[in-house]
């Protein structure tokens, strides 16, 4: 089914761009000039009438809800295995009037890596060939290339280190150079910041084709590519990132309870707490659909307490105890090693309710991710991870506790629905303790905790699609109240393209509708930047930053 979409998509690529054929043929004929008598890239361009092409689309599409669909796929694909061979990509990409979109591995939510819905023939420029990393020890510091997804660069540190670690994302399969040019978080935003809080340098490629370091870029961009997202303003070849301390041994937890009126003061509490616990505490909560599980095919949505300490579990108990003694969490309820994690689909008894781990880092990365604990490391390494579905997100950050008006919206909604989730990531400790324009990720002090909202499907005929789209969007649109505002504000790696795009567009005006959700007070900022190193606007996609020229007032 996957490659017959995909075939489909190629034929109507085809169809709809009748100057192709020459356009491709100019951009071979550039890199072959370029190469100067070293032709290796020209074995790693890829026509879509190539078996590789098609394996390479498919590989991109962790979503894949745009493969029947009639959004343009590259005209050629290129997987660089050196970092100095993208130069002559982009040279020649823009000397014959092709666009460039970049992948660096998954979570992009709107497929805007390896798809365009502007018209605009483009080469997508895949990364997973330059996955190499150098870890430092004594310096405490990495440099990883951008084709190293998440896994790899924890699998890398835990060969080193038992007591070192990266503050980046949940999941394996992400990849580091869109994750960390969007800011980037996980279980230890609250102890280290974001994963863009801890970059040291970073080489880029520009727009003509110079390979840059944080030094010869200057501090602009630099700052620009720290949340900014790096797709506007160059291809990220590498970053050097600072390495965190983790004790030994941490513990994970989770505890369990259904989403319905009698509990939802856990809900009022959490909202209250989990922004000012000790940093070393990470407690977030999923709220899911867990389908007719319980006793008389009754539907029966779910809420899970999910938490990290940079501790033991006789550390933790006690605190635990004192915020939710309801849970009645003891320190020999603890696994003291990696056990294979039971069902944990809470609907009523008999069912485990909570559950408590003491493991290294690296096997925390598994429970989050959802993986086997006592699987073998390599797990890390697999770029497919978990199975692809169809999906939407969208998300929200919140600045006052949601009152329990707001959860029986979330828990009519979700009785209606099949599989849908969402997560409550608290902020507050480090995260909040840095200002808002140190980076362009500007959500900081003030919010309690992000939302993301999410939906799958497994059939995606156009009524079951369009039907899990009008359930996300209504959804979202009941929320407003609760929300912050003014503007309502977003996550910029849980792209949305409902919240507007550029697509033929590029002003400043029109963009500044969806960037300020995204950026805030530093979204005018990134277009000054923008302005600065990529005048011409040869970066971009349907949500890049605009070009706004120093010297002009904002539009």
């Amino acid at each position: 089914m996957g490659n017959l979409a995909i075939i489909f998509s190629i034929l109507l690529l085809a169809i709809y761009c009748v100057a192709c054929n020459a356009l491709d043929q100019a951009f071979l004929e550039c890199l072959r000039e370029k190469a100067a008598g070293n032709g290796k890239i020209l074995e790693d361009v890829y026509a879509p009438n190539s078996q590789r092409y098609l394996s390479l689309v498919e590989l991109s599409q962790k979503n894949p809800r745009w493969l029947n669909s009639t959004s343009q796929l590259p005209l050629l694909i290129v997987t660089p295995q050196e970092e100095i061979e993208i130069g002559n990509v982009i040279v020649c990409s823009k000397n014959v009037g092709l666009e460039i979109r970049v992948k660096s591995g998954g979570h992009d939510y709107e497929g805007l890596s390896f798809r365009t819905q502007n018209g605009n023939p483009f080469v997508m420029i895949d990364l997973r060939n330059l996955n190499a990393t150098e870890i430092n020890l004594e310096e405490e510091s990495v440099w990883i290339q951008t084709g190293v997804m998440l896994g790899q660069l924890y699998y890398e540190i835990a060969q080193r280190s038992n007591v070192h670690a990266f503050p980046g994302g949940l999941y394996p399969g992400v990849g580091s150079g869109g994750h960390i040019s969007g800011g980037g978080f996980g279980t230890l935003l609250r102890k280290y910041g974001l994963a863009a809080d801890n970059v040291l340098d970073a080489r880029i490629v520009d727009v003509n084709g110079r390979i840059l370091d944080r030094k010869a870029m200057g501090e602009d961009l630099f700052w620009a590519l720290r949340g900014g997202g790096g797709a506007s303003f160059g291809v990220i070849l590498a970053w050097k990132l600072q390495l965190v301390r983790v004790p030994e041994q941490i513990t994970v937890f989770s505890f369990r309870r259904r989403l319905e009126p009698r509990n939802f003061y856990l809900l009022q509490r959490w909202q209250n707490i989990a922004h000012q616990y000790n940093n070393d505490i990470f407690l977030r909560v999923l709220i899911q659909n867990l389908g007719t599980n319980a006793p008389g095919d009754e539907k029966v949505v779910q809420m899970t307490f999910n938490g990290q300490f940079l501790g033991t579990p006789d550390e933790l108990v006690p605190l635990l105890n004192e915020s939710f003694p309801e849970f009645g969490f003891e320190a020999k309820d603890c696994f003291k090693e990696p056990v294979e994690k039971n069902n944990t689909n809470c609907p009523d008894k008999p069912c485990i309710k909570k559950e408590c781990f003491q493991v290294s880092w690296i096997r925390s990365v598994f429970y989050f991710s959802g993986r086997n604990m006592t699987g073998p490391l390599e797990i890390m390494l697999d770029p497919k991870g978990r199975r692809v579905q169809y999906s939407k997100g969208k998300s929200d950050y919140v600045k006052t506790p949601i009152p329990e008006k707001g959860w029986e919206i979330v828990q009519k909604f979700f009785l209606k629905e099949q599989l849908p989730m969402m997560i409550l990531d608290p902020y507050g400790g480090r995260v909040s303790e840095i200002a808002e324009d140190e980076s362009p990720f500007p959500h900081r002090k003030g919010n309690l905790f992000n939302i993301q909202y999410l939906n799958y499907w497994l059939d995606n005929s156009e009524s079951e699609a369009n039907g899990k789209l009008r359930w996300i969007n209504n959804l979202y649109t009941q929320m407003e109240p609760f929300v912050a505002n003014s503007p309502r504000t977003s996550y910029i790696n849980y792209k949305d393209l409902d919240l507007g795009t550029n697509d033929k567009d590029y002003s400043y005006s029109n963009a500044k509708v969806w960037g300020e959700k995204y950026f805030k007070g530093n979204f005018e900022r990134l277009a000054r930047v923008k302005g600065k190193v990529d005048p011409g606007n040869f970066f971009k996609n349907e949500q890049s930053i605009p070009v706004l020229l120093y010297g002009h007032k904002n539009a």
